[in-house]
């Protein structure tokens, strides 16, 4: 039927719906059941009866648990957050600015910065240095140092790819734990089992954690895990093969890492803050016996 000149029609059933209060112009049927405003499936969230709004929700109003329970949560427990890969940007922003600095300055903040056991440098006056004599910032700073472009280039390559597939998975807080336990991992299996007097540098350690992170998510959603052998052994082959690789920091990163992600992921959900925390201590605790066992034989 055609509609008549000025007086325009609205379609069959959408009339007398109220708006949703945050999203006006979308109309739906559910109210909020303890303010009673009008929301949409978008903002509703489930309570103990009924729907809440986000903001009865958010003021911890009527739910019967923390405001913050309806979140969603990560395979680790860890909080979804709107940029999934924030923590992975400042990694690689904090790596780019360590090397401008190495730039800067040259080769002295190289020899103040890099993982080194025990050892008398030149470029310092002559001065002994080291892990040994009591520099254990070493074991972390040197997982930040780079000094040549292919070097940096490929590590912050493999960190985006790597990064982007686990730190959505564990969520911030615990990613980072994986990082920097990797990373601290890898140096101190290098300074346990290196010569005293060979430095090493570059976030290669902590890298290879995430790979082994990344072998135990696989595992732990049932997915093929023969890609991710297939990467695990073109890795270990390029460790092994290469020159002036560290091979000590590639494994004890890849150790740490798969270790500790075992403990995020498969922790029993009633006891997960405590066993996630306890696997997160067991990998500290053990690279610092790892560098106190060191550091008693060199001194």
């Amino acid at each position: 039927m055609d509609q008549a000149p000025g007086s325009p029609q609205e379609p069959q059933g959408t009339q007398g719906l109220p708006s949703c209060y945050l999203h006006p112009g979308r109309e739906t049927g559910i109210s909020c059941t303890r303010c009673e405003r009008p929301i949409c499936p978008e903002c509703m969230v489930s309570a103990s009866v009924g729907f809440q709004c986000p903001e009865c929700v958010r003021t911890g109003s009527g739910t019967g648990h923390a405001p913050t329970a309806n979140r969603p949560r990560t395979l680790a427990g860890g909080t979804v957050e709107a940029d999934p890969f924030l923590i992975t940007k400042i990694l690689i922003a904090v790596n780019i600015a360590v090397y401008g600095v190495v730039l800067a300055l040259g080769d002295r903040f190289v020899a103040e910065m890099e993982l080194i056991g025990l050892a008398r440098n030149p470029q310092l006056g002559g001065e002994i240095v080291g892990v040994a004599d009591g520099e254990w910032y070493r074991l972390i700073t040197a997982t930040f140092l780079h000094q040549q472009v292919p070097h940096i280039l490929f590590n912050l390559l493999s960190l985006w790819f790597l990064g982007r597939l686990v730190e959505p998975a564990l969520g911030r807080t615990r990613y980072l734990a994986v990082y920097l336990l990797s990373g601290l991992g890898g140096s101190a299996l290098a300074y346990l089992l290196t010569v005293p007097y060979q430095p090493s540098l570059g976030a290669s350690g902590a890298i290879y954690g995430l790979m082994g992170a990344f072998a135990v998510l696989v595992r732990r959603t049932n997915l093929d895990m023969r890609p991710v052998i297939a990467l695990l052994a073109l890795s270990l082959l390029f460790t092994f093969t290469w020159s002036n690789i560290s091979w000590q920091g590639h494994i004890g990163g890849l150790v740490a890492g798969g270790l500790i992600t075992l403990g995020l992921v498969y922790a029993p959900r009633q006891h997960r803050t405590l066993v996630q925390v306890g696997t997160c201590a067991l990998v500290f605790l053990l690279a610092v016996a790892a560098v106190l066992a060191r550091t008693a034989s060199l001194t």
